[in-house]
């Protein structure tokens, strides 16, 4: 790199679905207005792009291919940052995990949208980060657009947050939504799926499962859990729910898949189907939109909501955490 380049920090993006493309993008139009990032390659599962000179996006598949040794590339390419635009699924664990501990080892920061590595080697990870002296940082993988995460990690630090509830799960609060105006699973999850909210198969929205997994890494951020030891019941939203949802509409509430944890309970969180009231953050909740509510007895309870279950939303999510490990602001108010 030469001289006048030590201000722009190389990023390896890994994946490139929906979601590393939107981000891709977006670093292509911020690094023209001066963002700091430039995006140096690109791995597939069977393929890889390596940047030229300049900050062009890169281009769409396919690419020349083979991917080569993440190690050399990171080497090679003086990566800052490895941006994880993966599936979190069981197929995607085992290279999520590896490219995670090659880099973090290597002093390379980590920022990802996957969340089954994280959940099986949570603590795995913070040793390898640790000896290399590296950051990880997973707003993507607890939120998307929504902040939760940095709320969790630092905004609700020295606090006393003892509890946090939440619905974490665009898809579920929107399936939810429809069914009670009369609609029926499998209606709202083709609207769904339609607007881009829902996946292709949409099992671990319905079964709780995703929204138990983002609380988890929300309550292992705040209370130093192990991830991987975290129990969880869910109770999954079925066609016979919308009777539920539909009786609770009729009085003026509306169901909700919600998770909490509590740091009384430790390494425990559960995801109920909520008849919530007016004034419930929860009850409010518009279509996809999501809300983390961290109970903090003395200083009062703190909400964020809002935020897009999206492929955008998720690109975004990795945008902010890339900036804020590979371009820090440590002077003044920055």
């Amino acid at each position: 790199m030469g001289e006048a380049d030590r201000s722009i920090a190389p990023v390896v993006l890994s994946g490139f679905g929906r979601v590393g493309q939107a981000y891709a993008r977006r670093v292509a139009e911020a690094g023209r207005e001066g963002s700091g990032l430039r995006l140096a390659a690109v791995r597939t599962g069977s393929a890889q792009w390596l940047a030229p000179s300049g900050a062009d996006p890169a281009p769409p598949p396919p690419f020349p291919g083979p991917p080569t040794d993440l190690g050399e590339i990171l080497a090679r390419t003086r990566a800052a940052v490895l941006v994880q635009a993966l599936p979190s699924t069981p197929e995607a664990c085992a290279t999520a995990t590896e490219e995670a501990l090659t880099a973090l080892r290597s002093g390379v920061h980590v920022v990802t949208a996957a969340k089954a590595h994280l959940l099986s080697g949570w603590r795995a990870l913070e040793d390898a980060a640790r000896a290399g002296d590296a950051l990880i940082r997973l707003s993507a993988a607890t939120g998307a657009a929504l902040p939760a995460g940095d709320l969790a990690r630092s905004g609700v630090r020295g606090l006393g947050c003892r509890s946090v509830r939440a619905c974490p799960n665009g898809t579920s609060t929107f399936v939810l939504d429809r069914m009670a105006r009369g609609g029926t699973l499998a209606g709202a999850l083709v609207e769904a799926r339609r607007l881009g909210i829902a996946e292709g198969d949409p099992s671990a929205d319905l079964s709780g499962r995703d929204a138990a997994t983002k609380v988890v890494l929300l309550a292992a951020l705040l209370w130093g859990w192990d991830a991987a030891a975290v129990r969880w019941r869910t109770e999954p939203i079925e066609e016979s729910t919308a009777e539920a949802a539909r009786a609770a509409a009729a009085r003026g509430l509306r169901l909700r898949a919600v998770a909490s944890a509590t740091a009384d309970l430790p390494h425990e969180v559960r995801v109920r189907l909520e008849e919530t009231p007016a004034g419930d953050p929860m009850h409010s909740l518009d279509g996809p939109e999501k809300a983390v509510v961290y109970g903090c007895p003395e200083a009062g309870d703190i909400t964020v909501s809002g935020g897009r279950s999206s492929p955008a939303g998720a690109a975004l999510a990795l945008f902010k955490d890339t900036l804020s490990v590979a371009v820090p602001r440590g002077y003044g108010f920055g």
